[in-house]
C-alpha cells in the first residue's frame, strides 16, 4: 500500500506541498496508521536510551519525533475543514478515536515521562537557554495535562475519556456542518428580494448557482445570512432565516447536538476530576494567562454592566425610529420589544440616519482583491514581508490562492494559502491553520500557513465586495497568519500560534486596527469600477460610526463567554437535562435583553464542542482585546501606525517569539508595561456608560 499511497511518499512539488490532486479519502486511514506506528518507533528509541537524559537526546529528540504523522494529519484536518466529502467525513469518524488514543499513549509512556521529569527536576542546573527552558516547561506541562502523573487505573480511564471525547467532538462538528449545508431559503421573485441591495442579490444568486439552482437562495453562511437579516424588508423571511441560523444543532434526529453536548460535558467533568479539579473550567484555566475562573469572571463582570447600559441606549434609538416611521412591519409597538430578527434591520436604519452610512455605499470600495493587497502592504510596511502570487504551488481547491512570502533580505519566509469563499463542504467561520510549522530543529523548515474565510462569492465576472466587518475578518485571520509566518524559534512545539489560548488572539486582533487607519483606506480602498479612492468625507463617517452598535456586539459576545464559563464551571457529574433550557435561564438571570441574543448557542458553539481549544476559553477574545487596544496605543503614542521602532518590537516580542517567551513577559517587553483595560472600554465606546 505504501508504494501506491501518495501520503507515504516524498512530495516532489514546489516547496514540498501535498500533491492534492492525487489524494483520495481512502489514502488517509492507512497513512495515518503507518505514521502513528513510525512515531511510536521513534519515541521508543528515545525512551529506551541507555544514556542519561539530557536536553538533546530527550527534549530536542521528542520535538523532532512524529514529523511524518504531523505532515499527514495536517493535510487531513485541513481538508476535513475546508473541502470535505462524505468519504472524508467517514474517515474522520473512523480515525477520531485512534488518533486520540495515540496521543494518550505518547504522553502516558512512563519511560518517556521519566526522562522528561528528570530533566524538569534539574532544570535550574542544566545551563539551558531561555528557549530551551521554555520547551522543557511546556513539554513537561503537556505530559502532566495528558495524565502522565495519574495512577495507572486513572491514567487508563483518562485515555478512554479522551478517546470518546474525540469521537463526540467530531460528531458535533459534522452535525453543525450538516445543518449549515442542508438548509437554504429560496427567494421566489421580487417580493422575496424586497429591500436587498444589489450585492446581496448577486451573492444570493451565486449561492444558488453553486448549488445547481436557479434564482436566489439564502444560506447559513454568515456573509450571506447577516446581510439578509440587515436589509430584507420581509420580516417573515428574516424570522425564518434567524430561526434556522440560531437553531443549528437543535433539530431532532441523527444530527441533533443536544445530547452530544451533554455527553461532552459529562466526560469533561470526569476529566477534570481525574486531575483533581472540581470542574472543567478550573482544569482548563490552570494553563492560561488568566489562571483562574475568578480572573476571567472579573473581566466579564467589568464589561457586562457597561455593555448592558450601552445596548439599552441603542435599543431606545431603534424603538424611537420605529415609532417615528409609524410602523414595525406588523410588529405591535405596544409590546415595546424588538425581536432578534429585527435588531440588525432597524440598527442599519439608525446607522443610515445618524451617519448617512449603508453597506451599499461602502462595499464598492472594499473589493476582496484590494483588501487582501492592503493586508499584504501593511505586512510589508510593518515587517518587510513581500507576498508573491504563484500558480504552480498545489492547492486543494480552485478558490485557493498561493503565495511565496519573502523577508526584507530576500530570503523565503514561508508559504501562504488564502481560501476566502464559502461553499458546500467547508465549515463556517474563519480560521488560520498550518500544513507546516516553522522550526530549526533537525533542519530549517519554513512554515506553510493557511487562512480560511467564508465570504459570499461574487458571480462569474463580477467582483466580490466586502463589508467593513468582512474586511476586518480578513485582517484578523491574516494577523493569525503573520503569527505563523513570522515565527522565529528553534523548536516546533514553540512555533507560531502554539501559545497560551488567551494570548493567541492578540496578534490577530491587533492587526485589525490597520484596516481602520485613514492612511490605509486612502491607499487601498478604491472603487471597484472607477478606481477612485474612498472619499475623505466617507472615511470620516466610517470613523464616527466605529462605535455604533458596539453595545449589541459586546453583549452578544460577552453572553457567549459567560455561558461557556458557566457551563464548564458546573460541578455536578451529570450535566443539565436540557442544555438549551439551562442556557436560556442562565442568560435571563444575567439580564440579557430580549432581541439581542448571543453570538453562539451551545448546540452549535464549535469553539467549545468541535474541539477543546476554546472550551472554558471563549473569554480569550476579550482578554486579548484588552492587550490589543492597549498595544495599538503604542503606535498612536509614537505618532504613526507604521512607526518602525514600535513595529520592530511588535514583530520581535509578539509575532516572532511564538511560545518561546512567557506571554505576560512578551507583552511587557513589547509595551514596556502590563496592559490596562481602559483602552478597550474606550475603543468599544463603553466608557460613556460608566
Amino acid at each position: 500500500m505504501s508504494a501506491s499511497n501518495p501520503l507515504l511518499q516524498a512530495w516532489h512539488t514546489r516547496h514540498g506541498l501535498p500533491p492534492f490532486e492525487a489524494l483520495q479519502a481512502e489514502h488517509f486511514e492507512p497513512a495515518l496508521r503507518a505514521a502513528m506506528q513510525q512515531h511510536r518507533d521513534e519515541l521508543a528509541t528515545v525512551a529506551s536510551q541507555v544514556a542519561e537524559p539530557d536536553f538533546e537526546n530527550t527534549l530536542a529528540a521528542f520535538d523532532r519525533a512524529g514529523r511524518a504523522l504531523s505532515r499527514i494529519a495536517s493535510v487531513f484536518y485541513n481538508l476535513t475543514s475546508s473541502a470535505t466529502s462524505p468519504a472524508l467525513q467517514a474517515v474522520q469518524r473512523q480515525m477520531a478515536g485512534p488518533m486520540a488514543a495515540h496521543h494518550s499513549a505518547v504522553y502516558n509512556d512512563a519511560r518517556l515521562f521519566q526522562r522528561v521529569a528528570a530533566l524538569h527536576r534539574r532544570r535550574e542546573t542544566l545551563g539551558l537557554s531561555a528557549e530551551q527552558q521554555r520547551l522543557l516547561d511546556r513539554v513537561h506541562t503537556d505530559f502532566v495535562r495528558a495524565g502522565a502523573r495519574l495512577a495507572p487505573e486513572a491514567q487508563a480511564r483518562h485515555a478512554q475519556v479522551m478517546e470518546e471525547l474525540a469521537r463526540l467532538t467530531t460528531a458535533f462538528a459534522q452535525n453543525v456542518l450538516h445543518a449549515e449545508s442542508s438548509w437554504q431559503l429560496p427567494l421566489q421573485g421580487e417580493a422575496d428580494l424586497a429591500g436587498l441591495p444589489d450585492f446581496v442579490r448577486a451573492n444570493a444568486a451565486q449561492a444558488a448557482a453553486d448549488r445547481g439552482l436557479a434564482g436566489h437562495v439564502i444560506t447559513l453562511s454568515r456573509s450571506l445570512v447577516a446581510p439578509f437579516l440587515t436589509f430584507s424588508t420581509r420580516r417573515d423571511l428574516r424570522e425564518q432565516a434567524w430561526r434556522a441560523w440560531t437553531g443549528r444543532g437543535e433539530q431532532p434526529g441523527e444530527h441533533d447536538n443536544r445530547e452530544v453536548v451533554r455527553d461532552i460535558l459529562r466526560l469533561r467533568q470526569e476529566q477534570a476530576r481525574l486531575h483533581g479539579h472540581a470542574c472543567y473550567a478550573d482544569h482548563a484555566l490552570t494553563d492560561t494567562m488568566a489562571g483562574s475562573r475568578a480572573a476571567v469572571q472579573g473581566l466579564l463582570n467589568e464589561v457586562w454592566p457597561l455593555a448592558l447600559q450601552a445596548v439599552q441606549r441603542e435599543r431606545q434609538a431603534l424603538l424611537a425610529l420605529m415609532q417615528e416611521e409609524g410602523q414595525a412591519e406588523g410588529h405591535a409597538l405596544a409590546s415595546n420589544e424588538i425581536e432578534p430578527w429585527d435588531w440588525r434591520f432597524w440598527a442599519e436604519k439608525v446607522r443610515r440616519q445618524r451617519y448617512a452610512l449603508d453597506d451599499a455605499e461602502v462595499k464598492p470600495y472594499f473589493e476582496l482583491g484590494r483588501v487582501a493587497a492592503a493586508a499584504f502592504d501593511c505586512a510589508q510596511r510593518l515587517f518587510g514581508l513581500r507576498f508573491v502570487a504563484r500558480d504552480d504551488i498545489p492547492v486543494y481547491h480552485f478558490d485557493v490562492k498561493a503565495y511565496e512570502v519573502f523577508a526584507a533580505d530576500g530570503s523565503l519566509k514561508g508559504i501562504f494559502l488564502q481560501d476566502n469563499f464559502a461553499r458546500p463542504g467547508k465549515r463556517s467561520g474563519a480560521w488560520m491553520s498550518s500544513l507546516r510549522w516553522q522550526h530549526r530543529n533537525g533542519g530549517v523548515q519554513v512554515p506553510v500557513i493557511l487562512n480560511n474565510n467564508n465570504f459570499a462569492k461574487g458571480a462569474p465576472g463580477s467582483p466580490t465586495l466586502l463589508s467593513l466587518d468582512d474586511a476586518r475578518t480578513l485582517f484578523h485571520e491574516f494577523g493569525h497568519g503573520l503569527h505563523g509566518l513570522l515565527s522565529d524559534v528553534t523548536y516546533e512545539r514553540l512555533s507560531g500560534t502554539q501559545v497560551l489560548r488567551d494570548f493567541v488572539e492578540l496578534p490577530s486582533q491587533i492587526f485589525e486596527h490597520w484596516i481602520n487607519e485613514p492612511e490605509v483606506l486612502q491607499r487601498h480602498a478604491r472603487h471597484f469600477q472607477t478606481g477612485a479612492p474612498i472619499p475623505e468625507e466617507l472615511v470620516q463617517r466610517l470613523k464616527r460610526a466605529q462605535q455604533f452598535n458596539q453595545g449589541y456586539e459586546t453583549v452578544r459576545y460577552t453572553a457567549s463567554a459567560m455561558a461557556d464559563l458557566a457551563v464548564h464551571s458546573l460541578t455536578d457529574a451529570e450535566p443539565p437535562a436540557d442544555v438549551c433550557a439551562w442556557e436560556a435561564e442562565l442568560l435571563q438571570q444575567a439580564g440579557l435583553p430580549h432581541g439581542v441574543g448571543l453570538n453562539h448557542r451551545l448546540v452549535h458553539f464549535q469553539h467549545l464542542f468541535a474541539g477543546s481549544s476554546y472550551a472554558a476559553g471563549y473569554y480569550v477574545y476579550l482578554w486579548a482585546e484588552v492587550l490589543d487596544a492597549d498595544g495599538f496605543d503604542a503606535f498612536v503614542e509614537a505618532g504613526s501606525p507604521f512607526d518602525p521602532k514600535v513595529a520592530q518590537a511588535l514583530q520581535r516580542y509578539i509575532y516572532s517569539s511564538g511560545n518561546s517567551l512567557e506571554p505576560g513577559a512578551a507583552y511587557a517587553a513589547f509595551r514596556g508595561r502590563a496592559a490596562t483595560v481602559q483602552p478597550l472600554l474606550k475603543k468599544r465606546g463603553l466608557l460613556e456608560a460608566a
